[in-house]
Formats: C-alpha cells, structure tokens, sequence
C-alpha cells in the first residue's frame, strides 16, 4: 500500500501542475466528498495552494518542495483511506482514468542541428529560461 500511496501522491501533484490541473482539483474534491462530504470545498482549496506551490518549484528547481508536496497528499491520501478502505477503488479509477494514463505509451523523438542551433525535446512540459 505505501508504494501506491506515493505513486497515487505523485501523480496527484503532477497532474495538480499540469494543463488539465481543474480536473485534478474536481477529482480529489469528489473522492474527499464522498467520504466527507463538508470537507470538499476545503480540499480542493488545498490542490489549488498545492498547484501554486508545485509550480513556483518547478521554475525554482527546488526537488525538496516537490517532495514535500507528495508527501503531504501521501499523508492525506493515507488517513483517507484508513478510515474509508473503499475510496481506494475510487482513487485508483481517479489515477488511471487521468490525461497522463490517457497518454502514456512509447515515446521516441529524433533531432539533428548543426552550428549554433538548439533542440529541446521532451515527452512532458519543458521551461526554458536564458
């Protein structure tokens, strides 16, 4: 269980900072109110806060936030489904239903530049900076 719990944390934050981050807001609101239902206002105040975090560490480069961030929805998720076991088939048809389940597969990319050219190739979200 802990290994799904952090790979279910991790793709939460990951989709939290992501294109489709108001359906991950919806998603973890909707799991939170079905087993309490007065929280889920509450929760999905918490994925946006998680959002802004999430990015402001991207464009800072800083891994310790991001790590926090997963472990803090770990922890949530954790005491979620110990007290409500049968969200845990409800958060894992959340996890697999998602944009990144959606388009995962192979991936192969090919360039080529000459002199003073640049490539950037990526299979997810790329920020340049100069």
């Amino acid at each position: 269980m802990d290994e799904f719990l952090t790979a279910a944390a991790t793709t939460l934050v990951e989709r939290l900072a992501g294109e489709a981050w108001e359906s991950a807001v919806a998603a973890i609101g909707g799991l939170w109110r079905q087993a309490h239902p007065d929280r889920g206002d509450t929760v999905e105040a918490e994925a946006v806060d998680t959002r802004t975090a999430a990015l402001r560490a991207r464009t800072e480069r800083d891994d310790a936030v991001a790590a926090d961030l997963v472990g803090e929805w770990r922890s949530r998720l954790r005491r979620l489904l110990a007290e409500h076991p049968e969200a845990v088939d409800e958060l894992r048809r959340l996890l697999d239903d998602g944009p990144t389940a959606r388009g995962a597969g192979r991936l192969s990319q090919r360039a080529e530049a000459s002199g003073r050219s640049r490539i950037v190739l990526a299979g997810r979200d790329v920020h340049i900076t100069r």
